[in-house]
């Protein structure tokens, strides 16, 4: 039996994927829970698996291309057919779909831990699948209908020279090149299209761009600026970095960070919290799971250290390591992403003092850290050299006012002002 496989809702509300990289090819013999291909998806790259023993018939999506959930990603032979007879078989098959990337639509469901199964289309038939396709009025490859929408062209306008009239991403560009000369529109304003270079949407800054859409249609931002005098950090810091040097763990300031804001928000529940409108109440969390906004090559991510408040400096340093090797290697995970109830943002690190961070909804604030840098500062009625570190805070004034607010970033900045008390409070 010819088994298809849908691309899986693997959860965090995604409805598509870019391939990345296929551990399979056509014919070849798989087991159940291997890999497949490598997925990014909106908030991270991962590995999706098989859900059947058998011999791979037919592949669907190119490296670099968007796949839909719901949309095919494999056939699987789960018959015991042969390598040769699952190739002449999938060479058929794709007869109809010439463009690798169609894929049917179906209900999906979870099968153990890491199978993911179509329910609505589970033991369908090439030749039915290929059937239900074509029923449909406009027939085109998902890969088509992609490249459409970013070059803005009306599919319905395009005709299609695939099997049974099948617009394919070839009839797209074809479709361009006939009915533009050499202007390209782009954002409603037209550019000649030798001094511009257009590149598909990443999934990762596709999430950025909703995300911060979301999060100011949502939220009300308010955003306070401080500067918190540092020396004593400083002192601290470079008193046991090479400490940690020997246990091959980097520290920096922004463990200290961690620990000051999970304490902070210890004392100013509203700041640990979200709005429930929906059904008319706040939700006040009882634990610290902060978010760190990484800078990658291909976006922000956010990955999230879990009970700040229960860890020592120490295991924080390590934490951070962690997930600066694990962003650099594009090894984050789901798990590492998820249930955050707080942020911070180092902007600092490439050379901003402040800003106005960008709240991540539901979230009630997110902490900016400026450029450290050294400054004139009065002590005792003396002028004498300081270190300062500039402070954004962001949070949605529906949850917390302007008083709660500003006491929150106080009871941080005299946290870092006297580190010792880190520990003693």
């Amino acid at each position: 039996m010819r088994y298809i496989f849908n691309f899986p809702d693997i959860g965090e509300g995604l409805d598509e994927g870019t391939v990345i990289e296929w551990y399979v090819e056509k014919g070849q013999q798989i087991n159940a829970g291997d890999s497949l291909v490598k997925m990014e998806t909106d908030k991270v790259v991962t590995d999706i698996p098989s859900p059947k023993t058998g011999i791979i018939a037919a592949i669907y999506g190119k490296v670099g291309e968007t796949i839909h959930v719901g949309n095919a990603l494999v056939e699987i032979d789960i018959e015991g057919i042969s390598g040769k007879d699952a190739i002449e078989e999938a060479k058929i098959t794709t007869e109809a779909v010439q463009e690798e990337g169609a894929g049917v639509v179906g209900t999906l469901e979870i099968a153990g831990n890491n199978a993911y199964l179509p329910a609505s289309e589970e033991g369908t038939s090439s030749n039915e699948y290929n059937q239900k396709k074509s029923a449909k009025k406009i027939l085109a490859t998902p890969v088509a209908r992609s490249v459409a929408r970013e070059l803005g062209v009306n599919i319905d306008n395009v005709i299609g020279t695939g099997p049974a009239g099948r617009v394919m991403k070839e009839d797209i560009h074809s479709y361009l090149q006939k009915n533009t000369s050499q202007f390209v529109k782009t954002s409603s304003v037209e550019v000649e299209e030798e001094r511009i270079e257009i590149k598909p949407l990443t999934q990762l800054r596709k999430t950025i761009a909703k995300n911060m859409i979301q999060s100011i249609h949502n939220a009300a931002h308010m955003t306070v600026f401080d500067e918190v005098e540092i020396s004593e950090l400083v002192r601290v810091r470079d008193k046991y970095k090479e400490k940690f040097a020997e246990k091959q763990v980097k520290l920096s300031y922004l463990p200290f960070v961690l620990k000051a804001t999970a304490l902070a928000l210890k004392k100013f529940k509203a700041l640990n919290s979200q709005m429930d409108l929906e059904n008319s109440q706040m939700i006040y969390k009882k634990y610290y799971n902060i978010g760190i906004a990484v800078d990658t090559e291909d976006g922000l991510i956010v990955p999230v250290i879990k009970d700040v408040d229960k860890l020592s400096i120490f295991q924080l340093a390590q934490k951070v390591n962690e997930i600066a090797e694990k962003a650099r290697k594009r090894e984050i995970s789901m798990e590492d992403m998820k249930d955050g109830t707080f942020t911070i943002t180092s902007f600092g690190s490439i050379g901003g003092q402040f800003a106005v961070p960008v709240i991540n909804y539901p979230q009630a604030g997110i902490l900016g850290i400026g450029r450290i840098m050294k400054k004139p500062v009065v002590k005792e009625d003396v002028v004498v050299p300081g270190v300062i570190m500039p402070l954004s805070l962001s949070v949605d004034h529906r949850i917390a006012d302007g008083g709660e607010t500003t006491r929150f970033i106080n009871q941080i900045m005299d946290y870092l002002a006297d580190p010792v008390s880190l520990i003693m409070d």
